[in-house]
């Protein structure tokens, strides 16, 4: 049977990560020599500048998100799970009871789910997440401090104690340092029409992705998060919107947002122009 699926807009979400206190995201350890760091950051190989990845910043606010939502975690992942609406089920049973469950998921409707699923060629992904680069500003300031360990990083020592023979044992982390700012991040929202695909309740699901990004203000992004590091906060928030006739043309501005609160406030009133400008009822 032929599906049919309609693009009728993109949302675009662009705004700043700064970090609150010092952030890590892992990068490769490999060929670390003796009495180096224990553990990297990821850095982009022609700048050598850290940047943050946008599985990861996607990752997160997914994880955040389901265990919010109480959702089973239910298809595995390497050595951990996340939830996945048709997982551990037959074809068969995908075809009713997998697309029921993916049609009350506003988390899998917003971020996806794997193409082999029996409905996962009428369910496309709603979400692209860019890499965010560390902002020139950023780049330049730590270019001139002459105390950092390495370029634009600082080596946070940690000491874990063996409880039995109280032998010390030193770790050393790498992180950016707090205060550096990411920017541009870009964020891309697209709503379809179309054989299992509403527009009205993809706008609706939008206010999904904004809760995601409150939980990652409140929680932490990268590693060593419960011994202080990855805390972030969005700050120069823009909406602009793209209607699919008018693809050819520059993204229309929706409105601008100091903090995530402010947006969160606004976001009824911002949900509204959007289905006004995509004649959406």
């Amino acid at each position: 049977m032929n599906k049919q699926i309609e693009l009728q807009g993109r949302v675009f979400l662009t705004f700043t990560i700064e970090a609150v206190s010092g952030l890590h995201i892992g990068g490769s350890d490999v060929g670390v020599e003796i009495g180096g760091v224990d553990k990297t950051v990821i850095r982009d190989p022609l700048s050598n500048r850290p940047y943050i990845p946008g599985s990861s910043l996607k990752g997160k606010v997914r994880s955040l998100l389901e265990k919010y939502e109480g959702l089973p975690q239910n298809q595995r992942i390497g050595q951990g799970a996340i939830h996945s609406c048709g997982a551990n089920q037959s074809r068969d049973v995908q075809k009713n009871q997998g697309r029921t469950e993916y049609e009350a998921c506003a988390v899998c409707q917003v971020f996806g789910v794997p193409g082999e699923r029996e409905f996962g060629i009428a369910t496309p992904t709603r979400l692209v997440v860019r890499d965010v680069q560390m902002g020139e500003k950023s780049a330049e300031d730590l270019e001139k401090l002459a105390r950092l360990d390495l370029p634009y990083t600082e080596i946070k020592t940690e000491v874990s104690i063996d409880r039995v023979t109280s032998a010390a044992n030193p770790r050393q982390m790498e992180r950016v340092p707090a205060g550096v700012r990411f920017e541009p991040a870009e964020i891309v929202y697209s709503i379809y029409a179309g054989d299992g695909c509403d527009p009205a309740r993809d706008v609706a699901n939008l206010a999904e992705l904004i809760k995601g990004l409150v939980l990652l203000e409140d929680d932490y992004l990268g590693g060593l998060g419960s011994r202080g590091s990855g805390k972030v906060r969005l700050s120069g928030l823009q909406v602009r919107l793209r209607g699919r006739d008018d693809m050819l043309s520059k993204a229309k501005p929706l409105g601008e947002y100091d903090s995530l609160s402010q947006l969160v406030a606004e976001l009824p009133e911002l949900q509204g122009r959007i289905r006004q400008h995509l004649n959406i009822n």
